[in-house]
């Protein structure tokens, strides 16, 4: 491939891998990078203003997503290891400017740039296969907003499937919420508990030893839960997996020098 052919490709970190799991953004880089992708990662990235969106601080959603709007133009495509914030940034930043129609337009471009990872190496660069290996079983959860407002589904499945050595095992009521759901668990915890018992008593019940997903915020809830419970599956980003970057420490388990 040529240096021409290249795409320019923002990274949208997202804030709980900035915060938690930086290296699901170094395994985002290195999978678009093989795609064929000049990757940037704009500094004045922050939140994609979803947090405010559902509990509705709509005036702070909208400054937000103004900071986004402006920190990611000029670029091919923007790109998040996140189906929910692509989901906020491609579906839901429109409606935050309907009586702005010269910001709306921003947006509305902003959003057709606008993918999940997965779905962008899928369905955008044609990616078929990758150069990873993984010993041992896996199942996948997933997670509400790429599923439901993004179609993501088949996508990652089908990149995991070509890995040598892994072996993908159907997770039953997959579809179903984890019980996160951002503030969701905060506002209503006894719900949000019984969901995530449901959920990681299926996971169990596959006797995979690691769960994926493509958003971080599921997956710091079910590793938390499976925690609790005692039980011996680790909890990865399927982006880990599919660049290969999965020997370190799983979610929620303690990294080197610490306890």
């Amino acid at each position: 491939m040529t240096a021409d052919s290249r795409v320019d490709v923002a990274l949208f970190v997202t804030c709980l891998v900035d915060l938690f799991r930086p290296s699901v953004g170094f395994a985002a880089v290195k999978l678009l990078e093989d795609a064929g992708c000049r990757v940037h990662v704009p500094a004045a990235q922050t939140c994609c203003g979803q947090p405010a969106y559902n509990c509705g601080d709509f005036d702070s959603a909208r400054a937000i997503a103004r900071q986004v709007v402006g920190a990611f133009e000029g670029f091919d495509h923007v790109v998040a290891p996140s189906g929910s914030c692509a989901a906020m940034i491609k579906l839901h930043y429109g409606a935050l400017f309907e009586d702005d129609a010269a910001m709306a337009a921003r947006a509305g471009e902003l959003a057709t740039r606008t993918w999940e990872l997965v779905s962008f190496l899928t369905d955008v660069r044609g990616v078929s296969a990758v150069g990873a290996a993984h010993e041992g079983s896996v199942t996948y959860h997933d997670g509400c907003s790429g599923l439901r407002e993004l179609g993501i589904e088949e996508q990652p499945r089908r990149l995991l499937a070509t890995i040598p050595g892994l072996e993908l095992r159907q997770l039953p009521e997959a579809e179903i919420c984890c019980g996160f759901g951002g503030t969701f668990c905060v506002k209503y915890p006894e719900i949000s508990t019984r969901v995530v018992d449901d959920k990681a008593a299926n996971i169990e019940t596959t006797g995979a030893g690691t769960v994926l997903a493509g958003d971080l915020g599921c997956l710091l809830n079910i590793a938390g839960r499976l925690h609790r419970r005692g039980a011996a599956v680790r909890a990865r980003h399927v982006a880990e997996v599919l660049a290969g970057m999965d020997a370190a420490p799983a979610i929620g388990e303690p990294g080197p020098g610490r306890d």
